[in-house]
């Protein structure tokens, strides 16, 4: 008796803390969060007042704080990072496209993490509350700096993350032999060359990462007190959740804790015949 009401404890609800990206990356996560509000479990999600997808649901409870920035400029930034990816041009083009684009986006998102970590009365209603884990959306560190900073399980919810920090995070292989850089529009069968000029395409990355990501390493040090590197916020994931499908995937390794969700990377929709 004894054994199976420890059991029960085990499928008792859970109480979720999500920390989530805007745009695209959260049309995924919000499917994901609907049910599980509606299976029971208690889900709160924490976001900016200013975004251009994240909205209320009846399955969760929204807890939002205050940013410098209007709606307006927001879209306008996405729109412009958006229509670099469908451009054609040289590599170097592309790539300083890129690197303009990346950076505008990540403004945003630094000085939205920033004004979260600042606001002392959602951060005191953070550490009240007894959650159970941190779901996010890696690809802003904000909600990595929260588990962090709360001593909780940590989930990723990712579709990647640029200059493949989410391989190095987790030690995963990632051979220039046959995993396509981006940019490259080679496939995962490649000739000598080809793979020589795939190990090439690795070095712009370390550029995009330093002024990307490093921000968020400075902002968790300081919110944190302690020494805090863009790898120590990935490392501490529990589990990677990779919506990714190896059916329009190139080929990739893959460690333990990364489970391949392919599939949820919209709203699902009945087809037609």
């Amino acid at each position: 008796v004894v054994l199976l009401l420890s059991l029960l404890g085990l499928a008792a609800a859970g109480k979720l803390l999500v920390v989530p990206a805007d745009g695209s990356h959260w049309l995924s996560m919000q499917e994901v969060l609907d049910i599980l509000g509606q299976k029971g479990h208690e889900v709160v999600v924490v976001a900016p007042e200013v975004t251009t997808r994240i909205k209320q649901s009846k399955n969760f409870i929204m807890k939002r704080y205050s940013v410098p920035y209007t709606e307006e400029e927001l879209k306008k930034a996405f729109q412009a990072f958006f229509h670099f990816s469908f451009e054609q041009g040289s590599f170097l083009e592309r790539f300083v496209k890129a690197y303009k684009g990346i950076k505008r986006v990540t403004d945003f998102g630094v000085s939205s993490c920033e004004h979260l970590l600042q606001n002392k009365e959602l951060i005191r209603y953070l550490e009240e509350n007894k959650f159970d884990a941190v779901i996010t959306d890696p690809v802003i560190l904000c909600g990595a700096i929260l588990a962090k900073h709360l001593s909780l399980p940590a989930v990723y919810f990712l579709r990647g993350i640029p200059c493949g920090l989410d391989f190095e995070a987790t030690q995963c292989p990632k051979p220039a032999s046959y995993v396509p850089r981006g940019f490259t529009q080679l496939t995962d069968r490649m000739t000598f060359l080809q793979r020589v000029k795939n190990l090439l395409h690795d070095i712009p990355d370390l550029f995009i990462c330093d002024f990307a990501f490093q921000p968020y390493s400075k902002l968790a040090s300081e919110f944190l007190q302690q020494d805090m590197t863009v790898l120590d916020l990935l490392r501490q994931a529990s589990v990677w959740l990779l919506r990714s499908e190896f059916v329009l995937e190139y080929p990739r390794p893959l460690m333990p804790n990364i489970i391949p969700i392919g599939g949820v990377n919209c709203a699902h929709k009945k087809l037609s015949q």
